[in-house]
């Protein structure tokens, strides 16, 4: 049976913005510091929301390495099916958004975007919860909304915005919210930063996860083996996720590795391969691993097989690399969308009408945000924004030193130590 969906995460997914408000005003821990949570006024859905759904996944969905695979049947509410496929349409919409701007010239620099990934974020979010922690590599704007962040804050964080989810200062890779680390630009960086999580969350005495993502192209790295280990040694409840999307940049994962079932890379840790382009099948095994990894039995290695539509990062056509056809039979024979959506309909969750409803909230909702986000200021040219992040506001030292003393920051006078000009 899925988790009982947290009132303060889900339900403002449903709501409007005035509702948004009241629940966040009567909820003394908001998830984080954006009261325009991600949000869809959408049709009732058919029957009783709580009413339970029987699902019988492919037996393709599943590859097990040293590990029993998960139940490939499975029972879950309505109300998640729904909310699952609602989570997907607004990441691709936002993803979408993000490329035209781009393509405007209104987003500059990297851009790494996740269109046909989405089953990935959305079937782990649902099957944990705020006291678990995620942390990723640059493609992370699905991950980012799903833990919280509005569309509004990333798509401003893109724009360089003063909004933004960073501030304007960290743009499509470096993104953060509560119970997200990132949003990392260093490849396989976050993979030993995602073990330290789950250190923490162990020495607290928590039984809470973390689920640390990575790429493909990153799976050669040696701090993610050296992560490996120590997590094994430590038997840390972290779950290490390859997002295999077949390609790390343009080079075809074959290429690249010499094995490429990476979900038995971690040799001495279980390992399971999932459909990646099946939500559902995402979920299930996003649920598992959190129940093997916060029962005290240690890590494990996911490999969730997936597909990028586009390039790697919005200078890349991604087509010098592989074919149309290629792509074009992804995502007419494995989107993750549209599997969703057969679900639905298949087993009268919702019906065509409603599912139209949905499309249609989630383009408006998200061309309010973009509106929104284009609208706001760029960061001033202020040099005291520059030291704002650098400590968490009152655990700062007096002064940060600079090469000399005229770089040096006096926080108690928020100006340079010794100002001479």
């Amino acid at each position: 049976m899925s988790r009982l969906i947290n009132a303060s995460a889900s339900t403002l997914r449903l709501m409007g913005k005035s509702t948004c408000s009241k629940v966040l005003a009567s909820n003394p821990k908001p998830l984080h510091n954006y009261t325009s949570k991600r949000s869809l006024a959408t049709a009732e859905p058919v029957g009783d929301g709580s009413d339970l759904v029987s699902i019988t996944l492919p037996e393709s969905s599943f590859e097990g390495y040293d590990l029993e695979i998960p139940s490939l049947e499975f029972e879950t509410e309505k109300e998640t099916l729904l909310q699952m496929y609602k989570d997907m349409i607004v990441i691709r919409r936002m993803e979408m958004a993000a490329d035209a701007l781009y393509k405007a010239k209104k987003i500059r620099g990297f851009c790494h975007l996740s269109v046909g990934q989405e089953a990935v974020a959305v079937g782990i979010e649902n099957a944990i919860n705020h006291q678990d922690t995620v942390i990723t590599s640059y493609r992370c704007h699905g991950f980012a909304h799903i833990r919280g962040a509005s569309v509004k804050s990333i798509l401003a964080e893109l724009m360089g915005r003063r909004s933004g989810i960073s501030y304007g200062k960290g743009g499509s890779m470096h993104m953060f919210t509560k119970g997200f680390y990132g949003g990392n630009g260093i490849v396989g960086a976050q993979v030993p930063l995602g073990a330290g999580l789950a250190f923490a969350q162990k020495y607290r005495g928590e039984r809470s996860v973390c689920f640390d993502l990575y790429g493909d192209g990153a799976s050669n790295q040696g701090q993610v083996f050296e992560a490996f280990n120590m997590a094994k040694l430590w038997n840390l409840p972290v779950i290490f996720v390859c997002e295999n999307n077949k390609y790390g940049m343009g080079t075809a994962a074959a290429r690249s590795s010499a094995m490429t079932e990476y979900y038995k890379r971690g040799q001495y840790i279980p390992g399971l391969k999932i459909n990646g382009m099946d939500v559902l099948a995402s979920y299930q095994g996003a649920k598992f691993a959190k129940d093997w990894a916060s029962q005290g039995n240690g890590p494990l290695v996911l490999e969730y097989e997936t597909y990028r539509y586009g390039g790697h990062s919005m200078s890349d056509p991604g087509t010098t690399y592989r074919t149309r056809e290629e792509v074009q039979h992804m995502r007419s024979r494995n989107d993750p969308i549209a599997g969703l959506k057969a679900v639905l309909l298949d087993k009268n969750i919702a019906t065509e009408d409603e599912v139209k409803a949905y499309d249609k909230a989630a383009r408006k909702y998200v061309d309010e945000q973009v509106a929104a986000a284009e609208a706001d200021a760029p960061p001033e040219a202020r040099m005291d924004i520059l030291f704002e992040d650098v400590y968490v506001k009152g655990s700062e030292v007096p002064v940060l030193r600079g090469r000399i003393s005229d770089d040096s920051w006096d926080f108690k006078k928020n100006d340079f130590l010794n100002k001479v000009y």
